[in-house]
């Protein structure tokens, strides 16, 4: 289908350029990244990391394994990439990509040769593929005031830790059984988030809205309890809790590291920023064709993943040039003078 639409006879042309040919895909993927600053850069912009899946069929596909897939909501014969995006009051694209190789391929080091996986290429986590891409991208020096995970990410303490030494707030998802432990007056206590969060006050709570969706402002009611148990100076640490206005049962629970002063409006508001990526995979996937991979190695694989980020970056510094010519645009139909009272 890629090969119809760039009006090629046979797929011949595109297998090489994902295949045969030799060029670099990390060495474009620095280009992605570098495009998508200069479009979208600001110094309020947030890293998102998170994972989708690729359905697929037989068990040659480089990483495909059963296991896990948010995209089918179930366990399938998949695979799974881990993808870091950025977001900005501009809009949203992909920056980074690394595909997941489960233990099974790993540890078959001759299935991983001829699926052509690099030899230095070692079983990592999701968690740890994560810190990986988060740093290069603070390390390259992408303007970035917070940075955003669900659960899968949420709970990696070396995250954390991560972040914190380079001082870079966050806001990361975690389960409702997330082990706590801090000290207080009465000695160390281990809690979990839902714990806490059912002895709070019906004071304790605050509407407030976390971004726009489909049919306007998605309103939550909001809490947050104090963590900073241990000091870093200018930074506080919350746990900070969302909850459904209409299905109170329905709670979501985060993490934060965060300025001194960060009020609670602006905690949910960073929150409701992470589902930008989840807009970045569909329309990567509806448009463009990042779900649609035919390519069986490691190298074919990035380099799919690769071009895709290329073409959403492309249509979303086209989207932002084209938003910020109407807002600088007069508006024809205002009166040129002023209306006498």
């Amino acid at each position: 289908m890629m090969a119809e639409q760039a009006g090629a006879e046979r797929p011949y042309r595109m297998q090489s350029l994902l295949g045969r040919s030799v060029w670099d895909a990390d060495g474009l993927r620095d280009q992605v990244r570098e495009y998508v600053v200069e479009a979208l850069g600001d110094p309020e912009g947030v890293l998102v990391v998170d994972e989708t899946g690729f359905v697929k069929k037989g068990e040659h596909s480089v990483g495909v394994a059963r296991q896990y897939s948010g995209t089918a909501g179930r366990i399938e014969n998949s695979q799974i990439g881990v993808f870091l995006g950025y977001a900005s009051r501009h809009g949203q694209a992909l920056i980074d990509r690394r595909l997941y190789l489960p233990q099974s391929w790993t540890e078959d080091r001759a299935r991983c040769a001829a699926a052509k996986v690099p030899e230095a290429v070692a079983f990592a986590t999701k968690p740890a593929i994560a810190r990986e891409l988060i740093a290069a991208a603070l390390d390259a020096g992408v303007p970035c005031a917070w940075v955003l995970a669900d659960t899968v990410y949420g709970t990696d303490f070396q995250l954390r830790r991560l972040l914190e030494g380079r001082r870079q707030p966050y806001a990361l998802a975690v389960k409702s059984n997330h082990s706590l432990r801090f000290l207080a007056q009465d000695g160390v206590v281990q809690t979990d988030p839902a714990t806490l969060a059912d002895g709070l006050a019906a004071t304790d709570w605050a509407t407030h809205a976390a971004g726009e969706g489909s049919k306007g402002l998605r309103r939550y009611d909001w809490a947050r309890l104090d963590l900073s148990w241990t000091g870093e100076p200018g930074f506080e640490r919350w746990l900070l809790i969302r909850r459904h206005r209409h299905k109170p049962e329905q709670q979501a629970y985060y993490l934060v590291f965060a300025p001194a002063g960060t009020s609670l409006a602006e905690l949910a508001g960073v929150a409701g920023l992470r589902w930008t990526i989840e807009e970045c995979f569909q329309r990567a996937k509806d448009d463009l064709g990042l779900d649609h991979c035919e390519a069986r190695s490691w190298h074919g694989w990035h380099r799919h993943m690769t071009l895709c980020m290329a073409a959403l970056a492309f249509l979303t510094k086209l989207a932002a040039q084209l938003r910020q010519a109407a807002e600088a645009k007069p508006n024809e139909t205002s009166p040129t003078t002023p209306i006498a009272a």
